[in-house]
Formats: C-alpha cells, structure tokens, sequence
C-alpha cells in the first residue's frame, strides 16, 4: 500500500499567538499534524493551536529556562518538562472544542497564568 504524504511548511509566530502546523495526511482519515512550542515565563508558545477532529496532534515542547509542566488533562496527556529539553508529546485530537492546557509543575509567580488552548473543530 502506498500513502501520500502531504508535507505543508510550518510556520511559527510571536509569542501567544496561534501557529500553523506541518501536516502530513494519515491513513485514520486525519493528518498528523506538528508542532513546535516553547515553554518560558510562565507563558506557552503558541498558546493556540488549532488542529481538525480526528488529527494526530505531535507536540515538541522544550523549555527555555526552568522546570516546567505540560498537562492536557481531557486528552490524558501529563508531562514535565526540563530545562533545555525537549518533549514529544503524541495524541489524537479525537473530539471536538476547545481544551485548555496548563503547566503542571510549580514553576514561579506567574504558574497560575501559565495556559493555552487546544482547537479541535469538527
């Protein structure tokens, strides 16, 4: 059997905006679809990402600076993050709304505020 892969280019913004991913299309009937992310004063980078119902969302999350946390609790996803590396994170985007994600790991003044939101429309 051979596949199509579709590679679009990824594209990626200022800090606390959304971001464009790779894509590349899977047999499930979704893409996989790539991101890379920062994690740093108590921010994420991009704080939105925006994915279609049924995608395999691929995160790549390094933090810049201290020991922080990725969790996205309605997709069981719970990962620490330490200074310098970075985590792939792999789940499927398998229904629709919006999910909020947070740092996890007490991480200084600004933790509480450390959020984003997952897109998942369809």
């Amino acid at each position: 059997m051979i596949l199509a892969v579709l590679v679009s280019g990824c594209t990626t913004q200022t800090t606390g905006t959304t971001t464009t991913p790779s894509a590349t299309t899977v047999s499930a009937g979704g893409e996989l679809k790539e991101f890379d992310m920062m994690a740093s004063n108590w921010q994420f980078d991009p704080s939105t990402i925006t994915v279609d119902k049924g995608d395999t969302v691929r995160l790549r999350i390094t933090s810049t600076d201290v020991k922080h946390g990725f969790a996205l609790p309605d997709f069981n996803v719970s990962k620490d993050l330490n200074p310098g590396e970075t985590v792939t994170v792999e789940f499927v985007a398998d229904k629709a709304g919006e999910f909020t994600f947070f740092c996890n790991v007490f991480c200084g003044e600004g933790h509480s505020g450390m959020k984003g939101k997952l897109v998942v429309v369809g």
